[in-house]
């Protein structure tokens, strides 16, 4: 178990570490549009590459959502094959968004072993995530 001290320190540690291996110029929050971010998330369970609709209005939330699910099949087929589709996903905060996703089970960001496996995933996944959204962006901001 860490304190959470020592949990912030590994927490910083990786994302400095992450962010001097691979200095990309990552989209994230830079979509150009308001309601939508791309993002990583590493936790003590799980990483996660994902693309976020995060709105309070439920109505524009849904209207995001749905366009991405229009494009469902070509993200699955020609991007991310193993992305999720959630709707109402639930964030630690208990705050629902929208969420498509792929995630990377049974890593820790407390595991410095895990490191290098996450790093990969995250650069091949946000590779893609942000190429099918550039793709697609015009289509999803109508």
């Amino acid at each position: 178990m860490f304190s959470r001290e020592e949990s912030k320190k590994l927490t910083q540690e990786f994302w400095t570490g992450f962010g001097k291996n691979f200095p990309h110029k990552w989209i994230l929050y830079n979509t150009k549009i308001k309601e939508i971010q791309l993002k990583f998330t590493f936790t003590r369970k799980m990483a996660q590459v994902s693309m976020d609709v995060s709105s309070q209005d439920e109505v524009i939330r849904a209207y995001y959502f749905e366009k991405m699910l229009s494009l469902k099949k070509i993200l699955l087929a020609e991007y991310l094959p193993d992305a999720i589709f959630d709707e109402n996903y639930e964030l630690p905060e208990g705050k629902i968004i929208s969420r498509v996703y792929v995630q990377l089970d049974g890593v820790s960001i407390h595991n410095k072993d895990h490191w290098p496996e996450v790093e990969r995933f995250f650069v091949e996944n946000m590779l893609k995530m942000e190429e099918f959204f550039t793709d697609f962006k015009d289509f999803i901001k109508s």
